[in-house]
């Protein structure tokens, strides 16, 4: 019924159309068509007459030419006539010549045709004609006709073509559903026929001829990926959860493993004199996708860098993790001192962390770290090769450790669907171009399907320096990029934490955090307290962060005292030059500062040097009043994220850079520059003096925000892209033809020799 209304109503409201627009034409033409039949018989009835009128005209009879004209009127159309003699003589005429109409103003009403006017008795038609006598001009004739049953017969044509059109309309559309239906059914039962392997019109014995067989299995393979595009739900309306994530998983990528490859492994195993000891690294990726890899279970390889790791693999460098409940396997990667030398603390951490950074460190280039990056990217790559179940694994490759490692698992399994995320900023074209291997960089990251960044300012930045350094294919309104014959999607997925945070995170309650951590530093329990987690990196800011609090400090001596900033500052990166000078940069400043206000009764900085777990970390956001992140350029900075999502009493002000991709989506936080001390002091003062109803509802809209976009939705959506991508690529490949099939080896080959 619902396909059959889809013909009738746009017929009826055609036909309708139609007819409103030719009846009123129809109406203009038949007027017209009257007018000259009444006009024409005006010039009749003026010829019949002159001869009896010339007559009484020459006798001056004017009761004889009243009574004439009487009778001649007694014509039901004929409506009344006059005589307008010569000069200025009285004119005769019927009693029901309207009074518009006088001798003196016949001009008006001359002409070849008839003039209509308008009476109270209906439209009139005012015919005027000379009469002469034996040549010389003796008067005029006026002639009136009724005009009003053209009105009457008009209006029984509208009604008449309304019915046509009414009638013509349901013939019409009879006809059409009879043959829409007729037509559909069959084509219906066609292609159930083809689709069962049958014949095309009817079932039948035989199998389908050679030629529609590649048809029967493209429409059925269609069919299957219309089923998981129909399948594939709006990301707005899912509540993002691990149950949500495995289902998109079955749903989308049913049967596919997924590994991830980060250069941090999620788990240390350290030896503690005789015991092994297990350990979280403080690192934003982990926080990421740890909480993935036990939603989706799978590989997770990353280098073993733990000094008990080597310890608790098996046969294959794998161990199962998380250790308590393990639900996915962790496959450990050996790097020679060389190799994690060159590869990690040289050409990664030294060339490019501080190439993609603006935090003002010079850049270290060398051609041996180059060579044990690439070393490093080409084990790592094996790794997967040999971890790898089927030829089409996803891989979900992190960081700027792996920028070589797309194109490498791509040469060997050219199946795999690589999602590459890049976690750190991606700098504009001209502080890219100064790496000396920029070609290979971009080269190897092309290897990718996929290419994540944070924000869309990094994904513009990158595609800026593609087409400004390579020879590619870049399209801006789909944002992709065509190089050696592969397409890459360059998207923005902004990385988030896992919402609800785990239990075992916030078991404790707030109350016993404030009084656990304000005892374990010699606090009064109303004493103020701020806190900041970082590695101890140069981009972090905590210089900027410290400065401030002193600041604060001067300004405000009523804080002396009742105020401590707790900094906990994770060591990192140890072996780099630039690294130690920073470290004891902090630790200079902040003796420094704690020497200055040496005579207040609590110290103003308390500076921890060392590792904590998750669980220790929460504690410290759940004890603290604020918590400062000073970042001097973040691709995200999941601390952020951390500290509000542990704020479950919907207390705390959070302090954050305007050089973080947070700060796009927590514009709630008290956004500073952290280059501008008076201004990160004044922040400091605002979150420490700020109403309780002000900080609810600030941190309520953040947790919102967070709840909503978690890092199972972050996961979830590149992990949809791919299954798209997987798709739309199995269509192509069948709707191929021979020819280009053909090229496809000669192209890749080609592609692998540049």
């Amino acid at each position: 019924m619902r396909l059959s209304l889809r013909f009738i109503i746009p017929l009826f409201l055609v036909l309708g159309a139609i007819a409103y627009a030719v009846v009123p034409l129809v109406d203009k033409l038949t007027l017209q068509w009257f007018e000259r039949d009444l006009d024409s018989r005006a010039s009749l009835v003026a010829n019949t007459v002159q001869e009896p009128l010339e007559t009484l005209v020459r006798a001056g009879n004017r009761a004889g030419m009243l009574e004439f004209f009487t009778r001649i009127t007694q014509d039901e159309r004929l409506y009344a006539m006059a005589f307008c003699p010569a000069g200025q003589g009285e004119a005769v005429a019927t009693p029901t010549l309207p009074a518009t109409i006088r001798c003196d103003e016949l001009d008006s009403f001359s002409g070849p045709s008839g003039h209509l006017l308008r009476s109270r008795d209906g439209p009139l038609l005012v015919s005027v004609r000379q009469l002469a006598i034996q040549g010389a001009r003796t008067g005029r004739l006026v002639l009136v006709h009724d005009m009003s049953f053209i009105a009457r017969r008009s209006e029984e044509t509208r009604k008449y073509l309304f019915l046509f059109f009414i009638g013509l309309g349901g013939t019409v559309s009879l006809l059409t559903v009879v043959i829409a239906q007729l037509s559909w059914r069959g084509w219906v039962q066609g292609l159930r026929a083809l689709l069962r392997g049958e014949g095309l019109w009817r079932p039948s014995d035989r199998p389908a001829v050679p030629e529609l067989r590649p048809i029967v299995g493209d429409l059925r393979a269609l069919l299957r990926d219309l089923e998981a595009e129909q399948r594939s739900r709006d990301d707005d309306q899912l509540a993002w959860t691990p149950e949500t994530l495995r289902a998109v998983l079955r749903a989308d990528l049913p049967g596919h493993e997924v590994m991830v490859v980060s250069n941090r492994e999620p788990y240390i195993h350290v030896r503690r004199g005789d015991a092994i000891a297990l350990w979280r690294p403080a690192s934003g990726l982990v926080t990421a996708m740890e909480p993935i890899m036990r939603a989706c279970s799978g590989t997770w390889i990353a280098h073993g860098g733990g000094s008990a790791d080597r310890e608790v693999v098996d046969e294959h460098d794998r161990v199962a993790v998380p250790p308590e409940r393990p639900a996915y396997q962790l496959r450990r990667v050996w790097l020679t001192p060389e190799e994690e030398a060159g590869y990690y603390y040289g050409f990664a951490n030294e060339g490019l962390w501080p190439v993609c950074h603006i935090a003002h460190v010079r850049p270290i280039f060398r051609t041996t770290d180059w060579e044990q990056y690439v070393a490093a990217n080409r084990k790592f790559a094996q790794a997967v090769v040999e971890e790898a179940k089927s030829p089409d694994p996803i891989v979900l490759a992190q960081d700027y450790h792996f920028a070589l490692l797309p194109r490498m698992i791509q040469e060997s399994l050219p199946a795999a669907t690589i999602v590459f995320f890049w976690h750190i900023p991606w700098p504009n074209p001209e502080a890219f171009a100064i790496c000396p291997w920029r070609e290979e960089l971009l080269d190897g990251l092309l290897g990718s399907s996929i290419l994540g960044f944070h924000t869309q300012f990094h994904c513009n930045n990158f595609v800026d320096t593609v087409d400004r350094l390579l020879e590619a294919r870049v399209d801006r309104e789909m944002f992709t990029v065509s190089y050696r014959s592969k397409l890459t999607a360059v998207k923005r997925y902004p990385i988030s934490i896992e919402w609800p945070p785990s239990t075992d995170l916030v078991t404790k309650r707030i109350e016993q955090c404030r009084v656990d951590v304000r005892h374990r530093h010699g606090l009064p329990p109303d004493h103020a307290i701020g806190v900041g987690v970082d590695r101890l990196d140069y981009t972090k800011g905590i210089e900027e962060r410290l400065r401030a609090v002193e600041r604060l400090l001067e300004l405000r001596p009523e804080w002396v005292g009742r105020f401590t900033f707790i900094q906990i500052a994770a060591p990192t990166r140890g072996r780099i030059e630039q690294y130690q000078a920073y470290e004891t940069r902090v630790r200079a400043m902040a003796a420094r500062i704690n020497e200055r206000f040496a005579g207040a009764a609590h110290p103003p900085i308390v500076l921890l040097v060392e590792h904590h777990q998750p669980q220790a970390i929460y504690e410290y956001y759940r004890a603290a009043e604020l918590c400062m992140v000073t970042s001097l350029h973040d691709g995200m900075n999941l601390v952020a994220k951390e500290f509000v999502s542990a704020r479950d009493d919907e207390r705390g002000v959070l302090i954050l850079s305007q050089f973080t991709g947070a700060a796009r989506e927590l514009p709630e936080a008290l956004i500073v520059n952290p280059y501008d001390t008076d201004q990160c002091t004044a922040a400091l003062q605002t979150a420490l003096v700020m109403p309780a109803g002000e900080q609810r509802a600030r941190i309520r809209l953040m947790r919102g925000l967070i709840q909503e976009f978690n890092v199972y939705r972050w996961a979830g959506r590149m992990l949809i892209d791919a299954a798209g991508m997987r798709r739309r690529g199995r269509l192509l490949d069948r709707t191929a033809t021979p020819e280009r099939q053909s090229r496809r080896p000669a192209a890749h080959a080609a592609g692998r020799a540049q």
